[in-house]
C-alpha cells in the first residue's frame, strides 16, 4: 500500500499492467490491448471463410429480414416529420424554399472540425496468399498420400490458384477490416459471432460455430496485433469487459473460450457499465452505452452496479447510418449507385465513415457535399461528389426510434434457453429467481426497445408498451426505477455518454434537454447534466477494465485456467466471483460441470 501511495499511476500501468489483456467485445467491434496501453485495438468483430461451395449470400445474418412494412414505411415518415418541426426544416415532402444550395451549409469541400474525415476511397482485400515451391510440392506429395483426408489444412491448401503454374491460394480465413472489403465475387462467407448485444446463435448458424469463430478472431487479434502466442498466454490474464445485455450462458461459454481456447492462466469479469464508470474517475453515473447495434443503460451508485435499473434499446450507430441512406434517398440527393449495407459490408464502411463525418444534431438544414464511393464487384472505386441534405435527421432517431427499421432475426433452437445455472449472486438482496417461461434470461428486469427475437414464443408475454423506447425516456426510466429520490437527483445530474456515437456533435445538448422534458411533472428534479467524457467514448469502459484489473491487488475474483476447467469454481467455497474491494460489482459464482 506505500507503494501505491507513492507511485505514479502511469508507472503502476506501466508495470503491473503488462501481462494483462483487457477484451471488450462488442456486437460490431472489439477493444482488445494490453492493459499497459493509452488506447485499445479497436477491431471489426467478424471473420470471412473461404468456402468451395457457392455460397447463396457472402452474409451469414441469419438469414435476417429487412423488409420494411407498409406500417413500418409509414411511422417512419410521421417520425421525420416529428424530427423536422423540432429541427425546424421542411417536412419529408416539402421542398425547401427556393431549393436554394448553400442553406446553412458546412464548408462547401463537406468539411466536420469535430470529426476526423476519412474520405479516402476503400480497397478491395488481397484474398490470396503466396505459398513457396517447396510448400506447393509437400502439399501435392500430402495431397496423393491421404486423398481421402477431412483434415481442413490438407483440404484447404490443395486449393491452389492453378497449381503447377502459380503459388497462389486462397486465405483460409480473414478476419477484421480485411473481412469487411472482400469483393462479393470471392467465395467467402462473412460471419460475425455477436449480434444486437448478444451472441449470433440461430438454426443457420449452430453455437459450436459461434464460439470457434469467437476464438479464431480473438486468436488472431492476439497473435498478429499483440503478438502473445499460445505457448506463452499462460503467464498473461484476461480481463473481460462484458457488456451487460449478455446472459450468464454467454459469460460462461466466453470465459470457457478464453481459458480452455485461447490458454489464458486466468481471467476476470467486469461489467461493461461499472468499468466505464472507473474510466472516467467516477463512483455513481448513469451509463449510457451507444454502440453500434445495442443501446445499453445502468445506474452504478458509489461504485456498484444497480441491476434492477438495466435498460437495452437495440438500436445504435448502425441504425443511423441506414437512417441516413434512406433520407438521401429519399431526397434523391445519394448518387446512382446500388449500395447494399446487408450483403456489401463494405457499403457500410463507407456510410459509417460519411455518418461519423458529416451527422450532427443541431437546429436548421444541414447539408455537405461529400465524396460517395461505389463499389462493385472487383472493379476500381467509383468516386461520386453529391450534396447530402438533412444531416441532423439520422442521429435524432436516438430519439424517435420508429425512424430505423429493425432487422428481423430468426431465435436461437429452444434448447439454448435451457441452461438453468443462476450465476448471479445475491449481493444486492434482490430475488433473481427465474421465470418459468425464462423471459427473462436473455432481458433481465423489463428492456425498453425491440428485443432481438420479438417473435419467438418465450417473449409472448412480453408488454408491448415498451416497444420503440427513445433514448430521452430510456434515460428517464432508468434512473426513477431506483425509487429514492437523493440518488435521483444525483444520477440525473450524473449522465456519461458512451461508445463511438457520443462523440456525434450536438448529442449532449439534446440528451440534456429531452430528458428534463421527459421528467414527469410531479417529480421533484428539474437538473440535468450529461458527464463530459475525460477520455474517448469508445474506449472508456475498456480503460475502466484495465484500471479494475491493475488495482485488483487481491485477485480474489479471479478464475484460474485449472480450477475453471477441472472442477469449477463451485457455490458455497471461498472462490466466488467478487470484485476487488467494496466495488461489488455484478458479483458471480460460476459451476463449471
Amino acid at each position: 500500500m506505500d507503494y501505491l501511495k507513492s507511485a505514479l499511476p502511469s508507472q503502476i500501468m506501466s508495470e503491473r499492467g503488462s501481462n494483462l489483456v483487457v477484451i471488450n467485445p462488442g456486437s460490431a467491434n472489439i477493444r482488445i490491448g494490453l492493459a499497459s496501453q493509452d488506447t485499445p485495438f479497436n477491431i471489426p468483430h467478424c471473420i470471412a471463410h473461404y468456402t468451395k461451395q457457392v455460397p447463396k449470400r457472402n452474409v451469414q445474418d441469419q438469414m435476417l429480414n429487412s423488409q420494411v412494412t407498409t406500417a413500418q414505411h409509414m411511422e417512419r415518415e410521421n417520425a421525420y416529420d416529428v424530427i423536422a418541426s423540432l429541427l425546424k426544416i421542411p417536412f419529408l415532402d416539402e421542398e425547401p424554399s427556393g431549393n436554394s444550395f448553400p442553406r446553412k451549409m458546412g464548408r462547401v469541400d463537406g468539411y466536420n472540425p469535430h470529426t476526423n474525415r476519412k474520405d479516402s476511397a476503400l480497397t478491395w482485400t488481397n484474398v490470396y496468399e503466396e505459398v513457396t515451391s517447396s510448400s506447393s510440392l509437400s502439399v501435392l506429395e500430402a495431397t496423393n498420400k491421404e486423398e481421402t483426408s477431412v483434415s481442413l489444412d490438407t483440404k484447404d491448401s490443395t486449393d491452389l490458384k492453378e497449381i503447377g503454374t502459380s503459388n497462389k491460394k486462397f486465405r483460409e480465413f480473414i478476419c477484421g477490416e480485411e473481412a469487411l472489403r472482400i469483393s462479393p465475387t470471392e467465395p467467402y462467407c462473412l460471419c460475425r459471432p455477436i449480434r444486437r448485444g448478444h451472441l449470433n446463435i440461430s438454426q443457420h448458424y449452430p453455437m459450436q460455430q459461434v464460439l470457434e469463430d469467437l476464438r479464431a478472431i480473438w486468436d488472431w487479434i492476439l497473435i498478429e496485433k499483440l503478438h502473445i502466442p499460445r505457448n506463452e498466454r499462460n503467464m498473461y490474464s484476461a480481463i473481460l469487459v462484458m457488456p451487460e445485455t449478455f446472459d450468464n450462458r454467454e459469460i460462461k461459454e466466453i470465459l470457457s473460450v478464453v481459458l480452455q481456447e485461447l490458454c489464458f492462466g486466468s481471467a476476470v469479469v467486469h461489467q461493461e457499465g461499472l468499468a466505464a464508470v472507473f474510466g472516467n474517475g467516477l463512483s455513481t453515473a448513469c451509463v449510457v452505452n451507444i454502440g453500434a447495434q445495442v443501446t445499453s443503460l445502468i445506474c452504478i451508485e458509489d461504485g456498484a452496479a444497480l441491476p434492477s435499473t438495466a435498460r437495452t434499446l437495440t438500436f445504435g450507430g448502425e441504425d443511423i447510418s441506414r437512417g441516413l441512406l434512406w433520407t438521401q434517398r429519399h431526397h434523391q440527393t445519394y448518387p446512382q449507385i446500388r449500395t447494399d449495407m446487408l450483403t456489401k459490408p463494405i457499403d457500410l464502411l463507407m456510410l459509417n465513415q460519411l455518418k461519423e463525418s458529416f451527422c450532427e444534431i443541431r437546429e436548421g438544414q444541414l447539408d455537405a457535399v461529400a465524396v460517395v464511393h461505389s463499389y462493385e464487384d472487383k472493379a476500381a472505386p467509383g468516386s461520386h461528389r453529391t450534396r447530402l441534405t438533412a444531416l441532423n435527421v439520422p442521429p435524432m432517431g436516438l430519439f424517435y426510434p420508429m425512424l430505423f427499421v429493425p432487422d428481423v432475426y430468426p431465435p436461437p433452437p429452444r434448447t439454448w434457453f435451457s441452461d438453468y445455472e443462476d450465476m448471479l449472486e445475491d449481493t444486492w438482496h434482490i430475488d433473481f429467481s427465474r421465470r418459468s417461461d425464462m423471459s427473462d434470461t436473455f432481458y433481465p428486469n423489463v428492456n425498453g426497445g425491440l428485443p432481438m427475437w420479438e417473435s419467438y414464443p418465450v417473449y409472448s408475454t412480453k408488454p408491448k408498451k415498451e416497444e420503440n423506447l427513445g433514448l430521452a425516456e430510456a434515460i428517464t426510466n432508468c434512473i426513477l426505477s431506483t425509487g429514492r429520490i437523493d440518488i435521483q437527483r444525483k444520477l440525473f445530474c450524473s449522465i456519461q455518454l458512451t461508445g463511438g456515437v457520443a462523440l456525434t456533435n450536438g448529442l449532449v445538448p439534446a440528451v440534456e434537454e429531452r430528458v428534463l422534458h421527459a421528467i414527469p411533472s410531479n417529480e421533484a428534479i428539474d437538473t440535468v447534466e450529461v458527464i463530459q467524457s475525460r477520455s474517448n467514448p469508445t474506449f472508456v469502459s475498456w480503460k475502466g477494465g484495465a484500471i479494475l484489473g491493475v488495482l485488483d491487488l487481491g485477485r480474489d475474483a479471479w478464475i484460474n485456467r485449472e480450477d475453471w476447467i477441472q472442477n469449477g469454481v463451485h457455490v458455497g467455497s471461498n472462490r466466488k466471483y467478487k470484485d476487488s474491494y467494496y466495488l461489488q460489482a455484478q458479483a458471480m459464482c460460476y459451476i463449471n460441470s
